[in-house]
């Protein structure tokens, strides 16, 4: 079966330089988190600077961020191509506009990036995680392409059987995503375990659906998972922050997150709500495309559960 290409990162590659349309538009800091590992050494470390402290870089000219990256301005000015972005000036504009103090939709003020300290108070613990996360989903919404979402969910809601794998903590998205596609009728399995998963995916068959969760990409579980699903010619789907990862490279479709990391939740715990919100977008995109069999599967299962549910949740239902 022909292998579709993968679709690569929003990030232009450092050899293909020069402006982007609509760059200004999406999020910046995403993009660079994103990108990173793609880079070469000299970018690597612009874009680590960055990222360790955003608000202190959209200050710096770009003499002193070439000297505190240990690179050139040539340098900086590539990789603010690579990014889209025609100098060095719209960079700082677009780093600044994301920094600083911003305002939510719940009207939480924070400091964005601001570290979680022991003396914090949970008041403000909360500020900070709502900061984080909110952040993360719109990164992930300007980095999701939704083309990719449609694909993934024309061929999961015609699967014989949908095959997920994580480990960790991708395990436990990847369980809530089989519990949404059995209670609509899609025949899905979950599998964290390396063994029994390999297992299952060795028995897949042309028309099924392989789904492989990792924030790295680099799972190695994970990807093996994967890939013996493609020697089998499914179609395979990878979720995963870093589009040009290994999990990537073997998935006919790839479907991107992006993280806010906060103290005591480095990316890859932080990760796990934007994998949520994309899930559940591909879940609803799939109870979609199979209304009417989803609306009989949360009839049936309603009402086989019903006798454990109490008389108002009874009445609510019906």
């Amino acid at each position: 079966m022909p292998r579709a290409p993968v679709r690569m990162s929003p990030v232009v590659p450092v050899d293909e330089l020069g402006s982007r349309d609509g760059a200004m538009g999406e999020s910046v800091l995403a993009r660079v988190r994103s990108g990173r590992p793609q880079f070469s050494d000299a970018l690597q470390r612009v874009a680590t600077l960055i990222l360790n402290d955003p608000g202190a870089a959209a200050r710096l000219t770009i003499m002193e961020l070439a000297e505190r990256s240990e690179t050139s301005p040539a340098t900086v000015t590539r990789f603010c191509r690579a990014l889209g972005f025609d100098g060095y000036a719209d960079l700082r504009l677009a780093i600044a506009g994301e920094t600083g103090r911003a305002a939510l939709p719940a009207g939480w003020m924070v400091d964005i990036g601001r570290g979680i300290y022991p003396t914090d108070p949970l008041e403000r613990v909360l500020s900070q995680i709502m900061a984080a996360d909110t952040r993360a989903m719109h990164d992930t919404a300007s980095l999701l392409d939704l083309e990719e979402v449609e694909r993934a969910a024309d061929v999961i809601a015609t699967a014989s059987r949908v095959d997920i794998y994580g480990a960790s903590g991708s395990a436990l998205v990847g369980a809530e995503m089989q519990f949404c596609l059995h209670r609509i009728g899609i025949a899905a399995w979950a599998w964290s375990d390396v063994h029994n998963g390999l297992a299952s995916s060795a028995l897949l068959k042309l028309g099924d659906v392989a789904l492989g969760i990792s924030h790295s990409g680099q799972t190695r579980e994970t990807i093996e998972m994967v890939a013996e699903a493609a020697s089998h010619g499914v179609t395979t789907i990878a979720l995963t922050s870093f589009p040009g990862s290994p999990l990537a490279a073997v998935a006919d479709i790839v479907l991107v997150t992006a993280t806010q990391a906060t103290t005591f939740r480095p990316d890859a715990l932080s990760a796990r709500h934007p994998q949520l919100v994309v899930l559940d977008l591909l879940y609803i995109a799939v109870a979609q495309r199979t209304y009417e069999q989803a609306h009989a599967a949360f009839k049936a299962t309603a009402q086989a559960v019903a006798g454990h549910r109490s008389p108002i949740q009874r009445e609510a239902m019906a």
